[in-house]
């Protein structure tokens, strides 16, 4: 007789928990192909459960093809193949690396919870309905109020459009402008963007910068500019007005685009942030941001303002679109945005963002060799530059950082041609980097320095 112990589980009905314990059985062959299963009657008696709790479970197996009935007779184990066993070959057990800290402990997770209910409350079924493909008007509305408080910008809400990630919006913006002209993307800059732009077919070029941005004269043929004028990464630049205005002016000379990424807007700790391009001449700027750096990165809502002749190609060509993210998490985000939730949170990010850049600063301040330390760039954004005073290259700089697992790298790893003169300079992102990290780089670099042969 089989002999079970059958719990009751939230979620798992009790004839699943005994099918799956009969099918188990099966598998390990503990019951052999041919083998009499015990009748409903017999079994239900023997483990205190109804009949219709062992009919459900022998259904079940009989669907499945694990069991047989023969009528009048009974239920049979059916052969069954085994699954195969995997033999892996043997190999030491790599050790679960932790991902330092970020500011996701601090998402405001009681508020957000306490909308989603709302929502849920208030929309019902409507949540279910088809949306607009720009995404959902009282989102619109909300970042349109966002961006006119924080950034001075007065945006139709009708010119913005929401999409999950900056990634999905590159890729539209690429059908959008064409793949014929010729993209330019800082240089250094963020690698996946010109990834993402070549693997859409567009031919990209590097836009050369000085320590106000990107340089005008060296953008040769290209039709579209994608800039992080508010504070560039990873050199931290913050492209100064007058800059602007001659970026702009090109812009409108060569008929192109400007793609005006303001992904680490919020965090500037010690000034005003410059007014968006968008603001300066809004029929050449598309203007993109991202609540996935100050929210979290989980939440894939992203948008940017487009130019309004730009909108109704749009809607004109590509309109068949269908927004990526769903009205449940826009509706939410709208009223967390609309009530100043927002607001308080970012103010909250940016006290504990510049506590840990102070903290980080401190200690490389108070290190042995802080004389053979820089920093740069450290007012804005989320990390900061690092220059230190040896005579290695770049290569061999990076190389004793990564061999000691040290999530660092050095300025130079992040220009297109990866031929530039070594400028010994390291970019700290401390979003994500904690004071372990630090501690273990300050302790490569101590090697460095009680090594006569280096400086």
């Amino acid at each position: 007789m089989l002999t079970y112990e059958l719990k009751k589980s939230p979620g798992v009905p009790l004839y699943e928990a005994l099918y799956r314990c009969i099918r188990r059985d099966i598998l390990a062959g503990t019951l052999k192909a041919g083998e009499k299963l015990p009748s409903k009657r017999a079994l239900a008696q023997n483990l205190e459960v109804s009949k219709i709790t062992v009919e459900a479970a022998y259904n079940q197996l009989l669907e499945e093809g694990y069991i047989r009935s023969q009528e009048k007779v009974g239920y049979f184990v059916e052969q069954v193949e085994q699954p195969p066993v995997l033999h892996l070959p043997a190999r030491p057990m790599q050790p679960i690396s932790q991902p330092e800290l970020t500011g996701s402990q601090h998402f405001p997770f009681s508020v957000w919870s306490r909308l989603q209910r709302e929502v849920m409350l208030d929309y019902g079924e409507r949540l279910l309905l088809p949306m607009p493909n720009q995404g959902i008007p009282e989102l619109r509305c909300a970042i349109a109020g966002h961006l006119a408080a924080f950034r001075g910008m007065e945006v139709d809400p009708g010119n913005i459009l929401i999409g999950a990630g900056t990634d999905f919006l590159y890729n539209l913006l690429i059908q959008l402008l064409g793949r014929e002209p010729i993209y330019a993307v800082e240089d250094p800059g963020y690698e996946k963007i010109r990834k993402i732009y070549a693997a859409g077919g567009v031919t990209c070029m590097g836009a050369r910068m000085d320590d106000k941005g990107v340089l005008p004269d060296c953008l040769g043929e290209a039709r579209v500019l994608h800039i992080s004028p508010t504070h560039h990464f990873p050199t931290g630049i913050v492209t100064p007005l007058s800059r602007r205005q001659e970026l702009l002016d090109w812009a409108r000379n060569q008929d192109g685009w400007i793609i005006e990424d303001d992904y680490d807007s919020e965090f500037r700790f010690d000034a005003h942030p410059k007014p968006a391009m968008q603001s300066l001449c809004g029929s050449r700027v598309i203007y993109m941001n991202s609540f996935s750096k100050s929210l979290a990165p989980s939440i894939r809502i992203s948008y940017m303002v487009l130019p309004r002749q730009l909108m109704e190609k749009f809607q004109r060509e590509l309109g068949f679109y269908s927004c990526t993210v769903p009205s449940f998490e826009q509706y939410t985000l709208a009223r967390f945005l609309s009530r100043g939730y927002f607001e308080k949170h970012i103010n909250r990010m940016r006290k504990f963002y510049k506590n840990r850049r102070n903290a980080l600063i401190s200690r490389i301040e108070s290190w042995e060799y802080a004389d053979k330390l820089t920093i740069l760039e450290e007012d804005a954004g989320l990390h900061f530059l690092l220059r230190v005073d040896t005579d290695l290259s770049d290569r061999a700089l990076g190389k004793l950082l990564s061999d000691g697992g040290i999530p660092i790298r050095c300025l130079t790893e992040y220009y297109h041609d990866r031929q530039e003169e070594d400028q010994h300079c390291l970019v700290l992102s401390y979003a994500g980097l904690g004071e372990e990290s630090v501690d273990r780089a300050l302790e490569v670099l101590s090697g460095i320095f009680r090594n006569p042969n280096h400086k």
